[in-house]
């Protein structure tokens, strides 16, 4: 899980990091979390939502161990063959830590790290899980590569819209389902795009979305590939209908413990 401080405002957004470590363990995975060793492009004060120009410079990495409880990995360390999944709660890190969203909008950067994951994961048909603000960054990395398929709520927002001039498939989603890019294995969840939105709703969109990425990580076949004289095979749908829901949920994987 990549994490990018510690409060919506500035960060990660703690919820959302917490019931997705949560229900990774749940699911019989283990969790490894790990940031950049950067500092905070900008400090907010979470009570006023002002950014507190007089606060000392913060890391990255120290306020991700606020969540992570001082067990976070600086991510350029990381490979992407020690996961079998990788997962991105939301919050503003997204746009001024993970990425410069914030300042540079559509034509943004990510950071390089992170963009050498996603490929990589991408490359290895690894499950990849966004949620929040978070699928933004699979819109600027694998949107105009593999034309990923991702939620950011409605289709009316800013974000979608910027996500789709990137290169994405943006498609509408509740807040508590989820939206599966099968060709990709990529899931993405609205959480807090939503507004006015209860926890216990956001706790559901993330259940779903990490039982979903866990279920994914044990098919480890490669994209099937037409022979000569055979048809393409046809892109299977973006959203697995259920009455009711936007996509049917997996059990847990308890037979095995996965790394996200």
């Amino acid at each position: 899980m990549v994490l990018s401080g510690c409060g919506s405002a500035d960060g990660s957004e703690i919820n959302e990091a917490v019931l997705a470590m949560y229900w990774i363990e749940r699911c019989g995975g283990r969790v490894v979390c790990m940031a950049p060793d950067v500092s905070q492009a900008r400090v907010v004060d979470h009570l006023t939502r002002a950014q507190d120009t007089q606060a000392l410079p913060r890391r990255v990495m120290s306020e991700s161990a606020r969540i992570a409880r001082g067990q976070v990995s600086e991510i350029s360390t990381v490979r992407d063959t020690d996961l079998d999944a990788l997962i991105f709660p939301g919050g503003n890190g997204v746009a001024t830590v993970l990425s410069n969203y914030a300042e540079k909008g559509v034509v943004c950067e990510v950071h390089p790290e992170v963009a050498r994951l996603l490929k990589a994961l991408l490359a290895r048909r690894r499950p990849m899980g966004f949620i929040c603000l978070a699928p933004i960054l699979a819109a600027r990395v694998l949107g105009p590569a593999a034309g990923v398929r991702i939620t950011l709520g409605t289709k009316a927002s800013v974000e979608s819209k910027h996500a789709a001039v990137m290169g994405a498939d943006v498609r509408p989603c509740p807040v508590r389902e989820i939206l599966v890019d099968q060709k990709n294995r990529v899931v993405s969840t609205p959480a807090y795009m939503v507004d006015d939105v209860r926890l216990s709703e956001v706790a559901m969109g993330i259940e779903r979305l990490v039982r979903q990425v866990v279920a994914l990580t044990r098919d480890r076949q490669p994209r099937p590939q037409a022979g000569p004289g055979q048809p393409a095979q046809k892109r299977p749908p973006a959203v697995q209908a259920a009455p009711g829901g936007v996509v049917v949920r997996h059990p847990g994987n308890r037979d095995g413990r996965r790394t996200a």
